[in-house]
């Protein structure tokens, strides 16, 4: 059972979650629409209860986003209330955060006390990526809630052996599907195992539990991927992201086997065998200038902790909490992070975030267990070699952002390394103030480089499709990191995404404008390379910005027609489709590669007057891999016979003319 509760616990507890309140909802406003395309959808969302439910783009339900609609749920139902807004959509996702951080010190404290329930998610909170995330509007947010969620389940169940416990936590995995799909599923192992090791039931028992679990799971996700299966085709919109207009291809190809194998059907490019344009796969991926800063921090120390604690716990009882724990949290991380190392398809950073519960749950198990076992030689050791490997590590990590907070790489290293002495030192050291002085030390020096790259995070802006946290780091690039345009090719706006001439890019990040061109001329730092300011087409990553005369043009006799105007790519109709409230088709999806509707069916389209007007040109051509080429040709039938003008900065054909 949990251990009662001290008189200081719930302060401390209620002083983590304000804090990560304040971290996570401070300044969002200025992230603006964040990631334009799934702002759009819940724009969608809130205007049509089939749109909410599918998670379409438009609210004339033509396209849905390419993932499964959970997270756009509660955005949609937000903005229903409060809204259209940044804060209406982007705050939702913050109190997920605090929420996930919650959650996780429930989880953790109930078997290791609060102390290391603290510490847990106080890393968590802390952990730049997860800082990013949860100031942002992308499906990870709500992933991670209901993982954590599903974890404290897990706990619950392993404890009394309860089937209640252990079916709430495969409906939780099941829901999170809703949210992310197949990456939801890398936590079941590790539910499993911990379940089957550690249940103080008889073998078969667990056995059919955990059978039941499955069906709960199975349950969770599948209720809408049947109704969306068997719904008529003609009367939903069509599933972006897929090739045949089918949830199941969505699930399996695109967004499930051709992210590990890097040969999903109509994306940008596949990985091959080393991750190409994604990065380099590999053992060491994770600790890269892409992905070192954004997660990476206590890696080294939780992997210490899970296997040394592993080793001395070897001989304990089957339903030993400390090795179950372990198993817990330890397969969480290794699973994960494996996948994440190795997957050939499309990779970025942010999704890295994953990760940060499970470190953040080692840590507070390993980094409290240890201390109360101080005395001992062994456990001592352990916790000054794993002190002095982050401060080290710390070091390296701060060392790639030269320019960021250069002090801080030194003091870290000595702060670090004085207090693993002193560890090894404390049988010496009997004085208990002296001891508490040591460990808050051990404390700062191991929190104080994601801390600072936390708070780099929270206080700048972040649009576009591939955010990333912290300063500009050396080395980082498409997989993960900063680019300037956004995209690796091709024109812009009616050809590809390459950077304009004031936005140039170093070290894979992108730099400032100069406050031509429509470009502000302060940055944000971003993955599409900065907000558009006056007006003009989007790219594959970053939205178009229509200024008011473009506006106005989209809502004049905008009830005439089923759609105001037509794009190639969702990143493109996105902007339209926010600046004026009214639906945007997406011709292709979001790489423009889907074949959500053919040359022919469009013309009959613009024969019934039902779309008003083509925006920007031909789009992004020569991107997808192996995808559909018909959103391609739309726009070349359409620049043949049509009369091309120009408004806003924008190519503009009114296809009723």
């Amino acid at each position: 059972m949990r251990p009662s509760r001290r008189r200081w616990e719930r302060p401390a507890l209620l002083a983590l979650l304000i804090a990560t309140g304040v971290l996570y909802v401070w300044g969002l406003g200025k992230s603006g629409w964040a990631n334009a395309y799934y702002s759009a959808a819940v724009q969608a969302g809130s205007q049509s209860w089939k749109a909410m439910f599918f998670g379409s783009f438009d609210s004339a339900n033509f396209i849905t986003v390419d993932k499964t609609p959970a997270s756009l749920w509660v955005m949609s139902i937000s903005a229903r209330i409060f809204g259209v807004n940044s804060w209406s959509i982007l705050v939702p996702q913050a109190l997920e955060g605090v929420a996930a951080v919650g959650l996780l010190y429930a989880a953790v404290r109930r078997w290791f006390g609060p102390a290391a329930g603290l510490l847990a998610g106080g890393v968590m909170a802390l952990t730049p990526v997860a800082v990013l995330m949860f100031r942002f509007n992308n499906p990870d947010a709500l992933l991670v809630l209901l993982l954590v969620a599903g974890a404290y389940a897990v706990t619950r169940a392993v404890e009394q052996g309860k089937t209640k416990w252990l079916l709430l936590a495969g409906g939780l995995v099941g829901f999170a599907f809703l949210a992310k799909m197949l990456q939801a599923l890398l936590v079941v192992p590790a539910f499993g195992l911990v379940y089957l090791i550690a249940a103080p039931v008889g073998f078969w028992k667990r056995v059919w539990q955990l059978l039941a679990a499955l069906g709960a799971m199975i349950a969770g996700a599948g209720w809408w991927i049947a109704i969306v299966s068997l719904w008529p085709a003609s009367s939903r919109p069509y599933i972006g992201g897929s090739q045949s207009n089918s949830i199941l291809e969505l699930t399996l190809g695109y967004n499930g086997f051709g992210r590990l194998t890097g040969e999903e059907v109509g994306s940008v490019g596949g990985g091959g065998g080393n991750g190409g344009m994604w990065g380099s796969t590999g053992l060491t991926r994770l600790f890269d200038g892409e992905i070192g800063g954004q997660v990476a921090w206590l890696l080294p120390a939780a992997l210490i902790f899970l296997i040394g604690g592993l080793a001395l716990s070897a001989r304990a009882a089957r339903t030993s909490r400390m090795r179950a724990g372990l198993i817990l949290w330890g397969g969480w991380l290794l699973v994960t992070a494996g996948t994440f190392s190795f997957m050939a398809g499309i990779f970025h950073a942010y999704y890295t975030v994953a990760l940060a519960p499970a470190i953040g749950a080692l840590i507070g198990i390993g980094a409290v267990s240890l201390w109360q076992h101080r005395a001992h030689i062994v456990a001592r050791s352990m916790l000054a070699v794993a002190l002095a490997v982050t401060a080290v590590w710390s070091s390296v990590l701060l060392g790639r952002s030269a320019d960021f907070v250069p002090w801080l790489r030194t003091t870290v290293v000595v702060a670090g390394l004085l207090a693993a002495a002193a560890l090894l030192a404390l049988p010496w050291l009997r004085w208990r103030r002296v001891a508490t002085v040591v460990a808050a030390a051990g404390i700062a020096a191991g929190l104080a480089g994601p801390a600072a790259y936390a708070l780099d995070t929270a206080a700048t802006a972040h649009t576009g499709s591939i955010p990333t946290a912290g300063p500009s780091v050396q080395g980082s690039g498409f997989g993960g990191g900063r680019m300037g345009g956004g995209g690796p090719r091709g024109g812009f706006g009616n050809g590809g995404m390459q950077a304009p001439p004031n936005m140039g890019t170093q070290n894979g990040a992108t730099q400032p404008g100069n406050g031509q061109n429509g470009f502000p001329g302060t940055g944000t730092r971003s993955d599409g390379g900065g907000r558009m300011g006056g007006g003009g087409a989007g790219g594959l990553l970053t939205a178009s910005t229509p200024n008011s005369a473009l506006v106005k043009l989209l809502q004049t006799d905008a009830d005439q027609y089923t759609w105001a105007g037509a794009a190639v790519g969702s990143q493109n109709a996105a902007g339209y489709q926010l600046g004026s409230g009214e639906p945007v088709m997406s011709l292709g999806g979001f790489n423009g590669s889907d074949p959500s509707i053919s040359l022919a069916d469009f013309q009959q389209l613009v024969e019934q007057k039902k779309v008003h007007y083509l925006l920007g040109g031909s789009g992004f051509g020569g991107m997808s891999n192996g995808g559909s080429t018909s959103a391609q040709q739309i726009a070349s039938w359409v620049a043949q016979n049509f009369t091309a003008q120009t408004v806003g900065g924008v190519t503009v054909y009114d296809l009723t003319q």
